[in-house]
């Protein structure tokens, strides 16, 4: 869409929105958006994450919700840009529980893309900026407590004799951010970690993990890291940046405590968690229950028979660290995502005698540089910020782009990352590397939304596969161990010491189960995936990803997890809920949870 002046056009259709939502008119406001037209709303509306597809849809949110958002203000923050073809606008907003902000995409019809958020509640605000408390207490008072003394008595009183209003299951990134946010919101929180320290859920990884993303995509709420930062994290630093973090945010957890059992109790609207910490049964009541122990469950070890004659080693990745004990050893490694290309580079590297990569089904493969410049470059990289653009303002244009459209937007990047990459996809499939890009040709991303994994994002191993250093063999299944042998669906076999299975994790669903109960579980449903009818992502649709960072249909009960990106930017919007609930703010949910209706029937 072109237009002389972007900042008028999309301020005079703020205004026209502005004004149609003043009256109480939700056609006039629906007749704003092309069609079909999108919008996606994050809390300001629906108290729910939803978008809206095509003006049947937009009307009926409104007319469920309209008069009682009472939403007003609506101005551009920022210049508008034109995308030569598109107006793009930042815009913020008032409603009646709070301040918003928002991302319009204009074109010659009307808006293509709105998206709302929810970014404060009226009278909860954070004490942040010119809002900050003072720190001290000028003048002579008797019987002052220090700082320090006030942290030891909260830790010490938190969990025993005072209840936390909201438990946190792992310090990882996203129970690590989540903490952060609720207590710059004043939520009694308490985290309890399975591990020793902070961030030991990266540290406990193989020797040689490191962060695929880019530094500027993984920062966490309020403190960014240095701008020396590694473009890409290893696992070590990574878990002390964690361990810091939680320390400077003063967030409570408890080490070495696990979660035993939880229990809703609807008559009092408590949990009753039962946590062993440090050997000690403790019983923790709170309102809210977060589990953020990673985006899925435990471990998926398929039972290969005959593993007991092996006389080898046989273990999952989750257990592997690191590949000096393999020297000039027999190494297989099950799998062809992230995970197995990690472990093969890494046993390659420690010396092992032969490594040779089973791939049951095929994965895609983009190199890391390709990555970064084709998807990462416009948002998360040092070229858009000096542009202008923020982590916060990056976040919010990659939330704008509802599911419904970002297969097509990926579905064209995947073609130029292709393109680019061909000459070493080429060698990949004439070492018998089998390659996909996802049934409709939209690549990793994609890949990640739907299922999590079938993919790798290349930092080296593909190039051993390529030259032959690391042996592949495609389109089988291990079958039996026999003793110093794996044998294969093809009635092939291989010699080998190590078994490495790199064959991902069992859904959220299975955590929920063995903390909860399987009925919870089943009432909850999927957990993860937008219902894309996919493989790996049944559906029906839901245009949003399953029981993440919103409601589920269990009261009481919140799944926070994810990349460092997405913990980052959706404990913004879990922590708003929990602290609209523990105000006593009415928070009338728009659509069902997932599974709600199939739970009811």
């Amino acid at each position: 869409m072109n237009s002389a002046d972007p900042n008028a056009c999309a301020q005079a259709w703020l205004d026209r929105l502005g004004r149609a939502l003043a009256a109480g008119e939700a056609g006039r406001a629906a007749a704003l958006f092309a069609d079909p037209g999108y919008w996606r709303d994050i809390l300001a509306f629906t108290w729910n994450l939803k978008t809206m597809a095509g003006k049947a849809a937009i009307v009926a949110m409104l007319d469920a919700n309209l008069r009682r958002v009472g939403a007003r203000e609506f101005k551009l923050s920022g210049d508008a840009r034109d995308l030569g073809g598109q107006i793009e606008a930042m815009f913020m907003f008032a409603t009646r529980q709070g301040r918003g902000r928002g991302v319009l995409r204009l074109a010659a019809g009307g808006a293509a893309v709105l998206l709302t958020t929810l970014d404060s509640l009226a009278g909860h605000e954070e004490r942040a900026g010119p809002d900050r408390v003072s720190g001290v207490r000028h003048g002579a008072v008797r019987n002052r407590t220090t700082w320090l003394e006030d942290r030891e008595r909260e830790s010490a009183a938190l969990g025993i004799s005072a209840q936390p209003y909201a438990l946190i299951v792992g310090a990882g990134q996203a129970g690590i951010a989540l903490g952060a946010r609720l207590r710059r919101l004043g939520v009694p929180t308490l985290i309890v970690e399975k591990n020793a320290r902070p961030g030991d859920s990266w540290r406990n990884r193989y020797r040689t993990l490191v962060l695929h993303d880019p530094v500027w995509y993984d920062h966490l709420p309020f403190l960014p890291f240095p701008d020396d930062w590694p473009v890409f994290a290893p696992k070590d630093k990574m878990g002390d940046w964690l361990e810091s973090y939680a320390r400077i945010m003063e967030l409570n957890i408890w080490h070495r405590a696990e979660c035993r059992r939880a229990r809703f109790d609807r008559a009092s609207g408590e949990w009753e968690v039962e946590i062993d910490h440090n050997g000690e049964r403790v019983v923790v009541r709170p309102r809210q229950l977060a589990l953020c122990t990673g985006a899925y469950g435990p471990p998926r070890m398929p039972e290969i028979a005959g593993a007991d004659a092996f006389g080898g080693d046989v273990m999952h990745s989750v257990s592997y660290r690191d590949g000096a004990a393999w020297k000039g050893r027999r190494c297989v490694v099950i799998g062809s995502n992230t995970s197995a290309h990690d472990v093969c580079a890494d046993l390659w590297e420690s010396g092992a005698g032969s490594v040779t990569m089973i791939q049951r089904s095929p994965s895609t493969v983009v190199t890391s540089e390709t990555l970064l410049d084709v998807a990462f470059g416009p948002l998360y990289s040092e070229q858009a910020v000096a542009s202008g653009i923020t982590t916060d303002r990056a976040d919010l244009i990659f939330a704008s782009v509802p599911f419904a459209l970002m297969a097509d937007v990926h579905t064209e990047l995947t073609g130029t990352m292709r393109e680019r990459d061909g000459d070493l996809l080429e060698r990949l499939r004439s070492a018998g590397f089998l390659l996909d890009f996802g049934c409709d040709g939209s690549g990793l991303v994609m890949k990640a939304f739907r299922t999590g994994g079938g993919y790798y994002i290349d930092v080296g191993c593909s190039e051993l596969i390529a030259s032959g250093e690391v042996a592949v063999r495609s389109g089988v299944e291990p079958v039996r161990f026999t003793p110093g042998r794996l044998e294969l669906s093809d009635k092939s076999r291989i010699e080998a010491d190590l078994a490495v299975f790199c064959t991902g994790y069992h859904s959220m669903r299975h955590t929920i189960g063995r903390l909860l109960s399987d009925e919870v579980a089943e009432r909850v449903g999927h957990c993860w995936g937008y219902g894309s009818a996919t493989p790996g992502d049944p559906g029906p649709w839901e245009g949003e990803m399953r029981n993440l960072w919103k409601p589920t249909a269990q009261d009481g009960l919140w799944l926070h997890g994810g990349n460092l990106h997405l913990s980052r930017f959706y404990s913004k919007f879990v922590a708003l809920q929990i602290k609209a609930r523990m105000e006593g703010i009415p928070t009338p949910v728009y659509g069902p949870p997932p599974n709600a209706v199939a739970a009811a029937a």
